[in-house]
């Protein structure tokens, strides 16, 4: 008798390392994130989504249309079952969010499409 046995490759326990730390620079906002337990993925395709308003010195919304939708993503190399990245998404209003509003960033999420696992950095 011969036994073959085959290898079968495992996905592993895909999982966020730490938190993503979350950085705004005037409309701009990016995510830097870590994952492993990946296993023998060559690849995963990351998103980063979010809600941006433009908010006035006295904490309102002055109009309606000063909200945006912001989305990034990427496809991510990964090595040794970890990945490492960075998203920049820029929120775009009409009319401009020009000094003295600023920016508010909210409802943030990290998602890895591939593994279905999401984080809010």
């Amino acid at each position: 008798m011969l036994a073959v046995t085959v290898a079968v490759p495992t996905a592993g326990s895909p999982h966020f390392v730490g938190d993503c730390i979350k950085g705004q620079s005037g409309n701009t906002l990016t995510a830097t994130c870590k994952e492993a337990g990946l296993g023998d993925e060559a690849q995963i395709n990351v998103t980063l989504t979010a809600d941006a308003s433009c908010i006035n010195p006295g904490s309102n919304h002055p109009n309606a249309a000063n909200k945006a939708s912001v989305a990034a993503g990427a496809t991510v190399p990964v090595q040794n079952g970890k990945a490492n990245y960075t998203l920049t998404g820029t929120a775009t209003f009409s009319p401009n969010c020009s000094p003295p509003m600023t920016v508010v960033f909210s409802n943030v999420t990290v998602t890895d499409v591939t593994n279905g696992i999401s984080v809010d950095p």
